[in-house]
Parts: structure tokens; C-alpha cells; sequence
């Protein structure tokens, strides 16, 4: 009887393997055994693999946007661009764009993102009607943590709203039919007296204003004038207040034209663009849209849990944006398959809260 290995076998595992680049990075995670060290550990996520690998090349990615935009504009670049007159923001050497979806307001991630526009690390917005309305409910009652698995019938009976394993008070939106009812009167009164053209990024300026709240996204994007737009603004109960009080004192207009020109123009007009974009949808294709404009963003970051399969722009790889022009075709652009409530903020705590330091010691 034969007993040695069959050549067939020996040859399918057994199978030489090329030498590997001498430039391959070696897996290695995080080692306990060093204490307890919350940076080092994220810093381990590059050489982890799979998606902590993927977050650790979006905390790269937004960190080059950063040193970019705190490059100082050469006097060749001041004399090439010229922000139309809607772009009223300082020019910096590179525009960033973030864009999110309602939920993340409702949830913790709202603080993150505050946080951002506060210290002006950011100069364009883009987000839903309910990414606006759930920031100023905030402002005027609290949301609080439920189940997801806590029954819909039962909860409608008691009129709580659930979002996910959040719970809303139908009362809060009350609360905010009363806080922004005269607003409107006055935007209607403003608009027949002094002929002024409300748009959605107008509305929402003015909203940050009229809330007076420093824990709101949008009183610091008011005062740091970084324009915020939501095409959709009538989809969420800023849409129900706007039909209510259409009712109650008609007229109010909201011009989108005016609003695609001057998103259009934060892309056109900028030395360079990065995006980072929270979620899918609206968001994701106003932003990746506008940045067509100028053929493409020079960085990119997506972070979503969507997947492509189903040819969705909300599960689109950056590649796919590359084809459309929307990503420039040498950017090293980054998607983060994951959940933004656990993600952006370890993000932030390796890009924008470090740059924010930094920039306040520097000063």
C-alpha cells in the first residue's frame, strides 16, 4: 500500500507563498499589558484589521483635512478665488463638509457634533428637517433612553415617540409648536415688509438665533456663520408647524433655488473640500453632489452601516462617487462600515478634539 502524501493534496495546501512588500504593515492590536491607555488603543485600531482598520484610515483622512484647512492660503490662492457673495465664511486652504441624519441628533452623538460647530472645525452642514427640529426640542425638554423592543401600541397610547431605543414625549413637540409659532409670524411679517427671501439655510440661522442656547448645534452655527442646509426641510415637524401655521397666517415662502446655488458655490468656490458624512440619503448625495460641482472632493469619509448590494447611493463605496465625479480621482477616500453613535465620537476624540486643543494653546 502507498503511504506517501498524494501529490495532488501535498501541492493545493503546501503552496509558496511571493515575498510580501517590503513596505506591509503587520497586524498587531492593542496590548492590555501596557496599561490602560485610551489614545495609544485607538492609534492600535490602523494595525487591527477589518473595520477598526477602516476607522483608523478615516481618523487619518480627516486629520489631513485638518492640516490642510489650518495651512495658511498662499497670496496666488487669495487672488484666484473669490467666494460669491453668499459665501461670507473666511476662506480656508480646505473647505470640510459634514453632513448627518436626524437620528444622531436625537441621540448622544448631537454633543459630538455640537462640539464640532462650536470650535468652527467645520464650514458647511448638511442634515435632514429632523437633524434640525430634534437640536431645538432638545433645547426646550429632554429625550430619554428606552428598548427597542418596547411595544408601539402601548406607546402611542401614551404618547411617547420611540426612535430606535430613544423615547421623545409627544409633549415636546408641543413645546416646540409654541416656541416656534410667532418665529414664523415674524418671518412672514419680515418677508412682506422688507422683502426678504427666506431660504431653508436662512430659516435655519434664524432658528439658531431666536434659540439663544449654547448647547444647541445651531445657535453655534449661527454664530460662527457656517451655513446650514437641509433641502428637505419640510419632511419632520418643522414641515407640520410650517403646514399648521399655513393655516393660521398663509404666505410664508421658502425659496430652494436660492439655497442650491449657495450650497453649490461652498464646493465650487473652495481651494480644497473634504467630506465627512454621517448616515446615507439626502445627506450623502447633497454634499457628494455639490462636490461634483468642482469635480470631486480631494478627501472623503462615509460612515454607515449601508451596503451596495441593492444600488443605493446610501450604500455606495466612494468608488462609485469617483465615477461620478463627486470624489477627485487621485483622493484616498475612506467608508467606515459601522455605527455612527459608537464611531464618530472615538473620531472626534482623534481629530477635531485634538485639533481644537491645539489651536487654542497655539493662540
Amino acid at each position: 500500500m502507498d503511504s506517501s502524501t498524494p501529490s495532488i493534496a501535498k501541492e493545493a495546501v503546501l503552496v509558496t507563498s511571493e515575498a510580501m512588500p517590503a513596505n506591509a504593515e503587520v497586524v498587531k492590536g492593542y496590548d492590555f499589558n501596557e496599561g490602560i491607555n485610551y489614545h495609544s488603543l485607538m492609534q492600535s485600531f490602523r494595525q487591527t484589521g477589518f473595520q477598526a482598520t477602516n476607522l483608523g484610515l478615516a481618523i487619518e483622512e480627516v486629520n489631513r483635512m485638518l492640516e490642510l484647512k489650518s495651512t495658511p492660503i498662499s497670496d496666488k490662492d487669495k487672488e484666484r478665488v473669490k467666494l460669491d457673495a453668499a459665501g461670507s465664511r473666511p476662506m480656508s486652504n480646505c473647505s470640510i463638509f459634514l453632513g448627518y441624519t436626524s437620528n444622531l441628533i436625537s441621540s448622544g452623538v448631537r454633543e459630538s457634533i455640537r462640539y464640532v460647530v462650536e470650535h468652527n472645525l467645520v464650514d458647511c452642514v448638511v442634515t435632514t428637517a429632523g437633524g434640525i427640529e430634534e437640536d431645538f426640542i432638545k433645547c426646550l425638554a429632554d429625550t430619554y433612553i428606552g428598548d427597542f423592543r418596547l411595544p408601539g401600541r402601548q406607546l402611542r397610547d401614551k404618547g411617547i415617540n420611540r426612535i430606535g431605543n430613544l423615547l421623545a414625549p409627544n409633549d415636546n413637540y408641543c413645546k416646540f409648536e409654541t416656541w416656534i409659532m410667532p418665529i414664523l409670524d415674524q418671518m412672514v411679517e419680515e418677508q412682506n415688509a422688507h422683502n426678504i427671501n427666506w431660504t431653508p439655510s436662512k430659516v435655519i440661522a434664524r432658528l439658531g438665533k431666536e434659540i439663544n442656547n449654547r448647547n444647541s448645534v445651531y445657535y453655534w452655527a449661527y454664530k460662527n456663520n457656517i451655513p446650514v442646509f437641509s433641502p428637505a426641510l419640510t419632511d419632520g415637524s418643522i414641515g407640520d408647524m410650517i403646514y399648521f401655521h399655513s393655516y393660521r397666517n398663509p404666505g410664508l415662502r421658502i425659496d430652494l433655488v436660492e439655497d442650491i446655488r449657495r450650497m453649490n458655490s461652498q464646493a465650487v468656490f473652495a481651494l480644497n473640500t473634504g467630506m465627512l458624512i454621517l448616515g446615507g440619503g439626502l445627506v450623502k448625495h447633497h454634499i457628494c453632489n455639490a462636490n461634483l460641482m468642482r469635480n470631486g472632493a480631494d478627501f472623503s469619509v462615509f460612515m454607515n452601516t449601508a451596503n451596495e448590494f441593492d444600488g443605493s447611493d446610501s450604500g455606495a463605496r466612494p468608488d462609485e462617487a469617483i465615477s461620478w465625479g463627486k470624489i477627485k480621482k487621485a483622493a484616498n477616500p475612506v467608508k467606515v462600515y459601522g455605527e455612527a453613535s459608537i464611531l464618530f465620537p472615538l473620531l472626534v476624540a482623534e481629530t477635531f478634539a485634538p485639533f481644537a486643543e491645539k489651536t487654542k494653546t497655539s493662540k
